[in-house]
């Protein structure tokens, strides 16, 4: 989960998988004269908005620090053997329903403790690192998956696709992570003709939830996203369960962003 800590006491959490449909909304949205829409789209949008979806089992049991009493922030929770387990079956899920948007999860999945792949010079910092062998054997495992899916399926376009999920997914977290700032990120593809260019895409806030974006990517002017997120009344809480009552108990919002 995004752990967001509120201006008053309590906290904003913003789960994987609500950050996964939002990122979905992106995708969707994306594509004009300047910037070519996803192809395929359905399966490349329907990557985009379950790529996170390995995430739903600790969703359900969410975990604390009990050293801080503040729950885990997504890069700071414990990579058990049952999360890895969660991971996989996510990528399994995905390619069951959609084997191409099942190969562009599993590589986003794996990207991730392998910078992105070199696709992204900024931002970097969400990037993660291989700290264990039963990791180094997930990615291993998965990525040899990967290649055999290449060979099975038509994966054109494949690397366009992947630097896209990049894209959004940095895009989802700055949303989902903070208020909006000026910041960008680069490269960008524009279109499927160069695998390996792109374009520097400045982001800058321009009023409450409303973010400039240049160049412009969204087939919609302006283009309006929602975010899902629930507010828990305290930053810290005296146990496990404590901390499970009201994260249950939490009311949703519905918070809206217009890109222009």
């Amino acid at each position: 989960m995004i752990i967001r800590k509120h201006a008053g006491e309590g906290l904003v959490v913003v789960g994987q998988t609500d950050h996964s449909r939002f990122v979905g909304q992106l995708a969707a949205h994306w594509g004009n004269e300047r910037f070519a829409p996803p192809d395929p789209y359905e399966s490349v949008v329907r990557a985009a908005s379950f790529h996170d979806f390995g995430w739903l089992r600790y969703e359900t049991s969410p975990l604390m620090d009990a050293a801080s009493g503040e729950p885990y922030p997504f890069l700071k929770v414990p990579l058990t053997a049952t999360q890895l387990a969660a991971y996989q079956w996510g990528l399994d899920w995905m390619a069951d329903i959609d084997p191409y948007a099942g190969l562009i999860v599993s590589m986003h999945r794996t990207g991730l403790w392998k910078g992105r792949y070199g696709t992204i010079a900024h931002p970097q910092g969400y990037n993660l690192k291989v700290l264990d062998p039963a990791i180094q054997a997930f990615v291993e495992r998965n990525e040899a998956w990967q290649e055999r899916q290449r060979a099975a399926l038509d994966d054109k376009g494949l690397r366009t696709n992947y630097r896209l999920m990049q894209v959004w997914d940095l895009l989802g977290l700055y949303f989902c992570c903070q208020d909006p700032y000026d910041d960008h990120v680069d490269p960008v593809p524009a279109n499927y003709a160069d695998p390996d260019g792109g374009v520097r895409m400045a982001l800058a806030p321009d009023g409450p939830r409303r973010v400039r974006i240049d160049p412009y990517p969204f087939a919609e002017r302006p283009c309006r996203v929602q975010l899902l997120a629930r507010r828990l009344p305290a930053r810290t809480y005296p146990d496990l369960e404590a901390f499970r009552r009201a994260y249950y108990r939490a009311g949703a919002e519905l918070l809206e962003f217009e890109l222009v």
